[in-house]
């Protein structure tokens, strides 16, 4: 039986107000491997925090379960192998870099000799080892959210949540941190990561999730989610650049949308490509390349929650 990172079963949430129960996570199934990175997506009030609080039994489910390298998450053990980085963590203002981590090492049990090389090591993964003497109150967001980084790190973690892992930080340190989250996925850590930043969870991670209202509209592997967004009804998006165009638009070019750089056109198949080019250059229109289209996941995420929006899921009950 395969032992997973993280594995829920029908987990849900439902809050009560006085405007009647909210239901904040729909009954959720959702399997991440060791090795593997997750991201989840979705909008504000998309149900992410409370799916990752229910997870770690900050809150309790209203029904289903969760388990966390195979242990039931209500168990305290199951949350012994787990490093966690929230969003917007505040740290007290009179520690240094080392001293948060030389802390919340502490809180795991970590002591001696083991401790400090375990924070020493740790902060030189992140980059903040010329740093780490010097106070909080001297750093910029991006270094708060390294030494972040390096304390969910502490302790040879199985399984990394990250919330918001690279917010404030700046290209170059991104780039770092994609290379940190890389090599502990390497080692078989499997790390969850919430994020708004698309571009940063399409270079970094294998599957994503998409949520909307407390539901998961889709999830899978980035590449097919991506390609599955690139086909409309079945045709194929191709995107031709060419020279500038004549007010009328060749045979077979009827139903085209005119771009800035030329033209984009759905097709049943490649076997169309051939006819195409041949009446653009029957029109004498000079074509410099011709692609099929793939959607970024940031265009996938949009057509997710603009089917999703339209379907009108989730919500009060």
């Amino acid at each position: 039986m395969t032992e997973y990172a993280l594995e829920t079963e029908g987990l849900s949430k439902v809050y009560r107000s006085l405007r009647g129960r909210v239901r904040a996570l729909e009954p959720l199934d959702l399997k991440v491997e060791p090795g593997h990175v997750f991201g989840l997506l979705g909008s504000n009030g998309a149900g992410k925090s409370t799916f990752v609080k229910t997870v770690l039994n900050i809150c309790k489910p209203t029904s289903g379960r969760a388990r966390i390298l195979g242990i039931d998450s209500r168990n305290p053990a199951a949350r012994q192998h787990v490093g966690y980085l929230p969003e917007g963590t505040q740290f007290p203002r009179y520690l240094t870099g080392r001293g948060v981590c030389e802390y919340f090492g502490k809180l795991m049990g970590l002591s001696g000799k083991a401790l400090k090389e375990d924070v020493d090591r740790k902060l030189k993964i992140v980059g903040m080892t010329d740093w780490c003497d010097k106070k909080i109150t001297k750093y910029s967001k991006g270094m708060k959210q390294r030494v972040g980084l390096a304390q969910a790190m502490l302790g040879e973690p199985r399984l990394i949540i990250l919330d918001e892992p690279t917010d404030g930080v700046d290209p170059q340190g991104r780039h770092e941190i994609r290379d940190v989250i890389a090599g502990l996925a390497k080692e078989g850590v499997a790390l969850f990561i919430n994020s708004h930043l698309l571009a940063e969870v399409e270079a970094v991670c294998d599957s994503v999730g998409i949520m909307y209202r407390g539901r998961m509209l889709r999830s899978g592997p980035v590449k097919d989610i991506t390609e599955e967004m690139s086909i409309r009804d079945g045709r194929m998006q191709l995107r031709f650049r060419t020279g500038e165009l004549p007010d009328t638009l060749p045979r077979g070019f009827e139903n085209a949308t005119r771009r800035d750089y030329g033209l984009d056109i759905d097709v049943e198949s490649r076997d169309e490509i051939p006819g195409l080019i041949d009446s653009l250059r029957d029109a004498g229109i000079p074509i410099y390349e011709v692609e099929h289209f793939h959607a970024s996941l940031e265009e996938a995420f949009l057509r997710v929650m603009d089917d999703g929006q339209h379907a009108g899921v989730g919500g009060q009950q």
